[in-house]
């Protein structure tokens, strides 16, 4: 019976968040939201294995029947965060695509649990629900839904490992990897893939580094500006996609020097990395301006790189760098500030990039392509060619 509670508690809280417009809308919703209580009637243990699935899904299909509006969807899948400046920037996002694509139905999701879970739990003060790809596609294929194009669009910067597993849910879904959706209506939908910001090495990386620079050349003019990306660890480095940064670096330094791009995991580009360029350069001293290469400024952008953490750094030893050469346990604001660089509070430039409106388009544009062009072949991974 506790199922059962649950599960009306859930479809009470996507009314009243959504709003239902009709009775035969709410009496569709119910139905869906009912189905997993005859398992809980006819199966108890089964119930006790897939209770959360069960209950996870009947709340995404219950908001994606109450909110539907159109015959197509677009769903954005981002890593995730539990900052609420991560949540106001999606929701920024979501209210962009809603003005952008007037025809079709946004929804968003995260793809990371570790971040669903936080952010349920409300770890830094702000409870958001987000859910996992699979739930919001089995449910755009749920009986009165049913869309007839769904497009996904990846909001990873780089098309490395977390790309990847967006492919991998439109494969999974697009071949009914569980085998619980309808067949037929699988052959007759139309997917398309939204790419990565960065996943063309000459016209993305040459697009953001000209928008970064329009944004930032004031900066650069005074001092350095270094971007922080997240950037996979060697053995994950799906497609090579790492070098997109150090492409981005090299285009950005075609309009002034003091610009780089580090990362939080790219081997040999670490923090200690960009300083080593930085004074193979000759910049050994001045303003230092710190800026989230990531679609959201989250847990990294607010410690990692502008945080107060400074427990790798011992008066009159300095740093101890790892065996990878990286210094641990010291943001990149502490790490330049110990070096003599003027690098403080008001040198972080704290924006995600979905909050800078020039390069949240660089997504958008990405999304009117894949509309735009043919219908994904799923069988086949859509990953870049260099």
């Amino acid at each position: 019976m506790k199922q059962i509670k649950y599960l009306v508690m859930a479809f009470a809280a996507v009314c009243l968040t959504a709003g239902l417009a009709s009775c035969e809308k709410e009496k569709e919703v119910e139905k869906i939201v009912e189905k997993p209580v005859e398992v809980v009637v006819k199966d108890t243990v089964k119930v006790e294995k897939d209770n959360n699935w069960s209950r996870y899904q009947a709340i995404v299909t219950a908001d994606v029947v109450s909110k539907k509006q159109h015959d197509k969807a677009i769903l954005l899948v981002a890593f995730g965060s539990t900052w609420e400046q991560a949540f106001d920037a999606f929701d920024m996002t979501i209210d962009a695509y809603k003005t952008a694509f007037p025809n079709y139905d946004i929804f968003l999701s995260y793809s990371s649990a570790i971040c669903i879970n936080r952010a349920a739990a409300g770890e830094n003060g702000v409870t958001r629900n987000y859910y996992a790809p699979p739930f919001w596609l089995n449910a755009f294929a749920a009986d009165g839904v049913q869309y007839k194009e769904i497009v996904v669009q990846s909001l990873q910067v780089i098309p490395g490992e977390e790309y990847t597993r967006v492919i991998n849910y439109i494969k999974d879904f697009a071949n009914n990897a569980n085998g619980d959706l309808d067949d037929s209506y699988l052959a007759t939908v139309t997917l398309k893939l939204g790419v990565p910001l960065l996943q063309d090495a000459e016209a993305d990386v040459n697009l953001v580094a000209k928008e970064l620079n329009d944004l930032y050349s004031t900066y650069a003019a005074q001092g350095t500006v270094a971007f922080m990306g997240h950037g996979n660890p060697d053995e994950y480095d799906t497609y090579k996609a790492n070098v997109r940064y150090t492409q981005l670096e090299e285009a950005l330094q075609k309009y002034n020097k003091n610009y780089f791009v580090g990362t939080v995991d790219m081997m040999k580009n670490f923090k200690t990395n960009v300083w080593a360029r930085m004074t193979a350069a000759g910049i050994t001293s001045g303003k230092v301006f710190l800026h989230p290469l990531m679609s959201i400024n989250g847990d990294h952008g607010h410690n990692d790189m502008g945080g107060d953490d400074d427990d790798n750094w011992e008066d009159g030893k300095g740093f101890t760098p790892n065996e990878e050469g990286e210094v641990e346990d010291t943001s990149w604001k502490m790490y330049f500030q110990h070096l003599g660089y003027e690098c403080n509070d008001n040198t972080v430039l704290p924006y995600g990039l979905l909050e800078l409106p020039t390069i949240r388009s660089v997504w958008m544009k990405h999304t009117q392509e894949a509309i735009d062009g043919e219908p994904l072949e799923y069988y086949h991974s859509k990953n870049p060619e260099e």
